[in-house]
């Protein structure tokens, strides 16, 4: 018997990557619901409770009520909504996200999936905040900027119409609200006690995302020399599958003095950089938001919970 899995939203941009992800695995039985049924409860509740794993890849709203349709002890939610991410009761989906996380994540039945620019942000500052190096109190600030995937289906379809409107042929800054539905989770998960001032970027690409967070080394409250910045990120994720460290301030992992922020994806890693000079620094991460961003870490997450190679279904 394969492992059960059913996706409560499976038309979503989320949704359909995880069924195409799951399809690649012999071990896996996908549940599915008719068309036609996909708002009838009665049928949603018994796939719900029939799966030994279920997605939610639904609205926050629409992500709670499936939730009260869980009746038994037995099948994991993992939310990709941003429902439960900062609930105490769930257990954040990001497998590296400390020492115990993984023994969390198979003990929980209950997973909140990370957003995509909060997971960036959050493997870049959560381990400087543990080693003491960025003070949970520090005033940080954070760019990303994202490929149109990561709005979904309306987003898609407005950038893929032609002709394209002119106006989403340049870079857009949004969340100009101070608001971002991510900040929250990264502020709780990377443990800093100060909201961070967070910017996203759409642009005209698919998918691909990077974060940067800029650093005045000089207003820190002590000393911190940029290296000890990159040692303490290569000595965390030392070992990591999906998290890799690239090397100190090397031009050689820029494009012509460029960055590439489309270089992790269609696949399931996130790299982080850490580039200085003289008291100033920037850290800089990248992944796929389809990826490692979504769909990749979702599925990581329910290997880890049920004990499986975490990388199955997955290429780094």
């Amino acid at each position: 018997m394969g492992i059960k899995v059913f996706v409560d939203g499976q038309e979503g941009t989320t949704g359909l990557q995880i069924h195409e992800l799951l399809a690649r695995r012999s071990d896996v039985e996908v549940l599915r619901i008719a068309p036609d049924l996909r708002k009838d409860n009665a049928e949603r509740a018994r796939l719900l409770n029939a799966a030994d794993v279920a997605f939610l890849c639904l609205p926050d709203a629409a992500a709670r009520e499936s939730v009260t349709l869980v009746r038994n002890t037995n099948t994991c939610v993992i939310d990709a909504s941003t429902a439960h991410r900062i609930d105490p009761n769930w257990v954040f989906g990001l497998p590296e996200l400390a020492s115990d996380q993984r023994d969390r994540l198979r003990r929980s039945k209950r997973i909140s999936n990370p957003g995509c620019h909060s997971t960036a942000f959050i493997l870049l500052v959560r381990p400087l905040v543990d080693g003491g190096l960025l003070d949970a109190d520090a005033r940080l600030s954070a760019t990303s900027i994202t490929g149109y995937s990561g709005g979904g289906r309306k987003m898609i379809e407005a950038y893929r119409q032609e002709p394209q409107p002119k106006r989403l042929g340049a870079p857009r800054p949004y969340g100009l609200g101070l608001a971002h539905k991510h900040v929250p989770e990264m502020l709780v998960q990377a443990v800093l006690r100060t909201r961070p001032v967070f910017m996203p970027i759409v642009a005209n690409f698919y998918k691909g995302l990077a974060v940067s967070v800029p650093l005045h080394l000089s207003a820190m409250r002590r000393p911190v020399d940029p290296r000890q910045l990159h040692d303490a990120l290569v000595e965390r994720y030392a070992g990591e599958q999906f998290v890799k460290v690239m090397p100190y301030a090397d031009a050689s992992v820029l494009d012509d003095g460029y960055f590439d922020v489309q270089a992790c994806n269609d696949t399931y890693r996130c790299e982080l950089f850490v580039f200085a000079s003289g008291d100033q620094a920037i850290l800089m991460s990248r992944l796929d938001n389809l990826g490692k961003g979504a769909s990749g870490a979702a599925v990581q997450s329910m290997n880890v919970h049920l004990g499986l190679d975490e990388g199955l279904g997955l290429s780094a």
